[in-house]
């Protein structure tokens, strides 16, 4: 993340605010019980979550441990350090606007401590300089 740039992460289920700047939605699946319009999106941003068999395995471990959480973030970042044109994309369209203004990271899991936006914004502040 480069200096000065503000990157917030949110629940999609929590009402929209002007503070959020652009919103993107980084799950894989859309979130039950969310329309578009309410979720007022900039982008959903699929390609920059987990695969599915990452997603479910943390999902299933017990109670999220520490080591599911450790484990979890390191085959994330390994994915997303791998890139691709797609991972490339998306995070060219993060950077434009979190150049222009604030940007929130949304997703829909429950444990708002360790769930994959908390770490694409880790992963993203070790990257963007």
């Amino acid at each position: 993340m480069a200096k000065g740039l503000t990157i917030a992460v949110k629940r999609i289920y929590e009402p929209p605010e002007k503070a959020d700047g652009a919103r993107f939605l980084v799950d894989r699946l859309w979130p039950r019980g969310v329309s578009k319009e309410k979720a007022a999106l900039t982008a959903w941003l699929k390609i920059l979550s987990p695969t599915d068999a990452m997603r479910e395995e943390f999902h299933h471990a017990t109670a999220h441990s520490d080591a599911a959480w450790a484990a979890f973030r390191k085959e994330y970042f390994a994915e997303l350090d791998a890139g691709g044109d797609e991972i490339a994309a998306a995070l060219a369209e993060l950077d434009a606007a979190a150049k222009a203004g604030p940007v929130t990271l949304l997703y829909a899991a429950k444990d708002e401590e360790r769930n994959n936006a908390v770490a694409l914004r880790e992963w993203l502040g070790r990257h963007w300089k």
